[in-house]
């Protein structure tokens, strides 16, 4: 399987068509070789971020972005937005239930993402993170040592195939029917420490892993003022002193993941709440040091919104459901691979469609579940549809690029990011290393 990056497509195919995950780990290793001496590297953000605060620079937003399926083409494409755009602070990501029903495991997400960027002749850092590294709150509440641990092996994994950019999603655990702020975060913020602390322990030797924290669930009630001092003070009593903290803090302004579907299939008008969005990150970066605010579930908002976020001095945006939609809807997306999908859903997530739902709703709620079961066919399709797939949504990428102000921004990224090669620790000696007496009691 030697191959060059001049082929370096064959390994791409064959992360496609083969299953056993041992396999899949070899390709990435000897797609990360063939990345460093193309002077491509999986990197943290962290350092990055954290000057953003100290320094005062700002103005522009850092778009993350996840990429369900045609992961290797629109990857390729967003390489290519950004090299013509000359913009470095963008990143790719996939969080825990993607990579369930995408089958997207680690080692092949990052070996992808790296192979694109090698076929497109980037150079610099590759910033690759695990979004959503969410606490079931169900299994919590039964089992919360076996809950946490579960987690630090997915976080164990992820580091060690290139995701040196770790969110964590503890707000799950955010209990509002408790009579104060603190009571209301206190699980929030302490399992939020606890997987930090993990992360520091296992981080490879030279690498600050970027960690990001959570104050309220997307979806839910608008985040404010208190709710992040409270959590952020909280976090800071239980992380062990001398540890590196977070870097970034997600906040709720108003907007829901996947967007709200009306019956005909179209997207509800979402109110996003940029006020408060400007507020909670000026108090992120003046009172605590980090980037600033992130939002979530932004891909659905009407295009005239997106400049808003770069005023608000907003972070980080993370964008998914709209490339997906691009591509299911796209022109070229053959419809009769569409038809076998849908009836694919309605016998397979016949239990997901709601009493009174239409199939419009039903189908735009599922669809993203038969991305991984379909991979194969997606990835199959000639390179003539996939490349006119892919070139319209690179037309949406660099739209965002310019929307978000990170234009321009390669030599400021390089001047904080430097070259690091690692060689991550072994997973299952990350694994050993358990959550009990990492609190800051």
């Amino acid at each position: 399987m030697a191959r060059t990056a001049k082929d370096i497509s064959g390994f791409v195919k064959d992360l496609i068509a083969i299953e056993d995950i041992e396999t899949k780990k070899r390709i990435y290793k000897k797609v990360l070789g063939i990345a460093y001496k193309n002077g491509i590297y999986p990197a943290s953000i962290h350092d990055f971020y954290i000057a953003r605060a100290k320094e005062g620079f700002g103005g522009f937003t850092v778009p993350a972005m996840n990429l369900r399926s045609m992961t290797y083409d629109l990857a390729r494409a967003i390489f290519r937005a950004a090299q013509r755009n000359n913009s470095g602070a963008f990143i790719f990501e996939i969080a825990k239930s993607e990579m369930g029903y995408t089958n997207q495991p680690p080692p092949e997400y990052a070996a992808v993402i790296l192979a694109a960027a090698i076929k497109e002749g980037y150079r610099g850092p590759v910033f690759i993170q695990a979004d959503h590294t969410q606490v079931n709150i169900k299994k919590f509440k039964e089992n919360p040592e076996k809950e946490i641990e579960s987690l630090q092996a997915l976080i164990a994994e992820a580091i060690e195939y290139g995701f040196y950019n770790i969110d964590i999603d503890s707000s799950t655990l955010v209990d509002l029917s408790q009579a104060t702020v603190k009571k209301q975060q206190y699980y929030n913020f302490d399992v939020c420490a606890k997987l930090t602390q993990f992360i520091r322990r296992v981080e490879p030797k030279g690498v600050t892993v970027s960690v990001g924290g959570e104050i309220g669930e997307v979806g839910h009630k608008n985040s404010t003022p208190e709710e992040l001092r409270v959590f952020m003070d909280g976090f800071k009593e239980r992380l062990r002193k001398g540890l590196t903290g977070i870097s970034k803090i997600s906040v709720q302004t108003g907007t829901s993941h996947g967007g709200v579907v009306l019956p005909d299939g179209s997207i509800a008008q979402v109110a996003l709440d940029f006020d408060t969005l400007k507020t909670l990150s000026e108090i992120a970066r003046k009172e605590y040091g980090l980037a600033g605010a992130v939002q979530h579930g932004a891909s659905t908002l009407p295009s005239a919104a997106f400049h808003k976020f770069a005023q608000c001095e907003t972070a980080e945006v993370h964008l998914a459901t709209e490339f997906q939609n691009m591509m299911y809807d796209s022109q070229h997306f053959p419809p009769e691979l569409k038809e076998k999908i849908y009836q694919w859903l309605k016998i397979n997530a016949a239990s997901e469609k709601k009493d009174g739902e239409t199939d419009e709703q039903f189908f735009y709620k599922t669809r993203k579940k038969a991305l991984g079961p379909f991979k194969r066919e997606i990835m199959g399709l000639p390179d003539s549809l996939r490349d006119a797939i892919a070139l319209e949504l690179e037309a949406k990428f660099d739209f965002l690029f310019k929307q978000l102000n990170v234009v321009n921004k390669k030599e400021l990224v390089d001047k904080y990011i430097g070259l690091k090669r690692v060689i991550s620790r072994k997973r299952k000696e990350a694994a050993a290393i358990v959550h009990d007496g990492e609190g800051a009691d």
